[in-house]
């Protein structure tokens, strides 16, 4: 400086000094020119990461896990079925044990024992053994009396034949003299109980007398009776009219 220069002029070359002494790139354009792809990679990976934070959000609002489980909720209904299952196998399996007993009871009953309720074949057997022989002694004419009492020793034992004995006795005589003739036929046979080889029956016969050329009278007989088998046949051992 030159002595005597006014203090305006040095003012002024003050002020041009400052100015040519800024740094450049420390405005605002300067910084925004400074940014590069470093920066630009840096803001791109902070808005991946909000967005991801985004879709998380969203997946803990509609209830379900990022990773792929499923709810708390969805997992104590399983359970909770689960349990139902369960349950109800153990009272379907009761019910089955319970069922099983009451069978196992039954068949010791003496209900149980009683085969005309359980044994259809061996009660028609019997019934048809029964029927036919009924059918056979109480049917007689004049000239066939002693077919008859063949058929009344094949199919009769022990009171029943006795009684047989003493009835036809009594008749013999009158169907010779007055010609009487018997049908029987059996409508009707119910066996009531059948144990072992012993056989109750109830049996219901309509009977159709005529006495020489006279006129035919119908008449129906009810008989309770006893059967045993023997020899692989039933035979009458008891008769009793109801």
């Amino acid at each position: 400086m030159r002595r005597g220069t006014p203090v305006r002029a040095r003012e002024a070359e003050t002020e041009t000094a400052a100015g040519a002494g800024e740094e450049p790139g420390t405005g605002p354009e300067a910084a925004g020119a400074g940014r590069g792809p470093g920066a630009e990679a840096e803001a791109a990976a902070t808005g991946e990461t909000s967005a991801a934070e985004g879709a998380g959000s969203a997946s803990s609002a509609s209830g379900e896990d990022p990773s792929g489980k499923a709810r708390p909720a969805l997992t104590w209904w399983a359970r909770r079925r689960t349990v139902v299952v369960a349950l109800v196998s153990v009272l379907l399996l009761l019910t089955g044990c319970v069922l099983l007993q009451q069978a196992g009871s039954l068949r010791h009953t003496p209900g149980a024992a009683n085969h005309a309720l359980t044994d259809a074949e061996a009660s028609d057997r019997v019934s048809g053994d029964v029927g036919s022989a009924l059918a056979r002694i109480f049917s007689y004419t004049p000239d066939g009396m002693a077919g008859t009492e063949r058929s009344a020793k094949a199919a009769l034992a022990g009171k029943a034949a006795r009684q047989y004995e003493a009835l036809i006795g009594r008749v013999r005589e009158d169907v010779r003299a007055q010609r009487l003739t018997l049908s029987t036929q059996s409508v009707r046979v119910g066996v009531v109980s059948l144990r072992g080889d012993t056989a109750h029956l109830l049996v219901f016969l309509d009977q159709t007398a005529r006495r020489g050329e006279g006129k035919a009278t119908t008449s129906a007989a009810q008989l309770s009776v006893t059967a045993r088998l023997q020899d692989g046949v039933w035979r009458v051992v008891d008769l009793t009219a109801r």
